[in-house]
């Protein structure tokens, strides 16, 4: 009877010592990748990077189009989108994987500087969903641009380097937090409490001094002026690196997993595809955490342009091309999933969960409530992405984001399935998502790049 029965499997006990070394081969790339991109515009410039050094090319430097080549398409320095062209007819469909490379943080406010307390602080605004308690005490980087008037653009990264200072969001000592304690969870740090300590120092003993010696010390170092924040996008992330974690090294703790450990896993696919059958697509977007609004997201018309652009290049464009296009599609939503976190076992629904270390995880659904803002695939298409990872022998597991009516969640997948496309989420599951360490087993990290890959190169 064992055979027709269905039981989840930990991958790390099928792997031979080959396999090992190809899983922590892979992972300390990656580590050495988050390491690098801590906001989705690093990401962009990493990405394209690592695409032009395996011949991929700016489709807008191509007049035409062939089978075999490969190109990418750079939207606004923060979202990318990359294919490689196909023997079949592209009007048969295209093969799709489409992670985002944008994750929680706290995005510097257009007026950020000022001073209290003899202090000099930067005001925040938090993107995506963040628990804000998790924010206080840690060590913290400021990444981002400032675009000046004219043009120029001063890029800004502070906090990664042994000798560079840090910032931090400092918090109430115990001893005088009796009132604080009192309050729910969710209302122990407010929004408006999210300000980063950035200096002490007065530059002399009149009113502002401290921001007034911050402003000074930025215009020397930077040339910017207190009116450029206005033009900018700065962003305070974790200044942690990435670790491995475990006395057996089988995790990576890091911030950003969500989604670029997914967005990882895509691109060492991409970059190890050459003639594929059906054109296949690689998407990096922006903007998820809050929606996908937004022109860098995938609720904009970028991606339509993209395909676009293809088809005039492989002169098929046509007035029904482009629906014909995604009507015959098939893609893989790539964002991680919620694994099981021992400590909080109460919101998993534990026949219908992922566990990290047992590979990648397919959810049919994610949404809320009802399946509120779901995507739901159908079993056909459940059945024939089964049946592709079970022929490449990718281990996958089944799951939910968590027990009905606790919460839920959305991918991109329903802006894809809105344009006709067969859908389904296939991502990495993760521990403490959302927050400024999450964790990951290098296991199904493995997994995720052995399943866009065999996704991709399916006829």
């Amino acid at each position: 009877m064992e055979k027709f029965m269905y039981e989840k499997k930990c991958g790390w006990l099928t792997c031979d010592e080959k396999q090992k070394d190809n899983i922590f081969d892979l992972s300390q790339e990656y580590i050495s990748f988050l390491n690098q991109v801590k906001t989705e515009r690093e990401a962009t410039k990493k990405i394209i990077c690592e695409l032009e050094q395996n011949n991929f090319r700016n489709i807008n430097n191509i007049s035409s189009l062939k089978a075999g080549d490969k190109i990418y398409f750079n939207n606004h320095d923060k979202s990318i989108f990359a294919a490689i062209i196909g023997d079949e007819d592209i009007k048969s469909g295209i093969n799709v994987v489409g992670a985002h490379i944008d994750s929680p943080r706290l995005d510097l406010k257009p007026n950020p500087l000022y001073e209290d307390g003899k202090l000099a602080l930067f005001k925040t605004h938090y993107y995506g969903g963040i628990k804000k308690y998790q924010w206080t005490t840690i060590p913290l980087s400021l990444h981002g641009v400032v675009i000046k008037p004219n043009g120029e653009k001063i890029e800004i990264a502070i906090g990664e380097e042994e000798n560079d200072p840090v910032f931090t969001i400092t918090d109430l000592l115990p001893h005088l937090a009796i009132e604080q304690v009192k309050k729910p969870l969710k209302e122990g740090i407010n929004g408006e409490s999210l300000n980063v300590l950035i200096g002490s120092i007065p530059k002399d003993e009149d009113k502002n001094a401290v921001k007034r010696k911050v402003m000074e010390i930025l215009n020397q170092t930077y040339g910017i002026e207190e009116i450029d924040f206005g033009s900018s996008e700065l962003e305070l992330v974790p200044a942690f690196k990435a670790r491995h974690l475990g006395f057996d090294r089988s995790m990576i703790a890091a911030y950003g997993h969500d989604d670029r450990v997914c967005a990882y896993a895509l691109l060492k696919a991409l970059t190890n595809i050459n003639k594929p059958q059906k054109t296949v697509v690689g998407i990096f977007a922006d903007k998820e955490e809050i929606g996908s609004v937004g022109n860098t997201s995938m609720q904009s018309d970028a991606f339509d342009y993209f395909i676009n652009l293809i088809l005039d290049k492989l002169n098929q464009n046509s007035i029904s091309a482009l629906s014909t296009i995604y009507y015959h599609s098939r893609m893989l939503s790539a964002d991680v999933g919620a694994g099981v976190d021992p400590n909080y076992q109460s919101v998993s629904e534990l026949h219908n969960s992922s566990f990290i270390g047992y590979g990648i995880e397919l959810q049919k659904y994610t949404g809320s409530s009802g399946k509120s803002g779901a995507s739901d695939a159908n079993a056909e298409f459940m059945a024939y992405v089964r049946n592709i990872f079970e022929k490449n022998h990718v281990t996958y597991q089944m799951s939910e984001l968590g027990k009905v009516d606790i919460g839920g969640g959305g991918t991109i997948a329903f802006i894809l399935a809105n344009k006709g496309m067969q859908v389904v989420d296939c991502g990495i599951p993760v521990i403490s998502m959302h927050s400024p360490f999450e964790v990951i087993s290098k296991y199904d990290l493995y997994q995720g790049y052995l399943a866009y890959k065999s996704f991709l190169e399916t006829k």
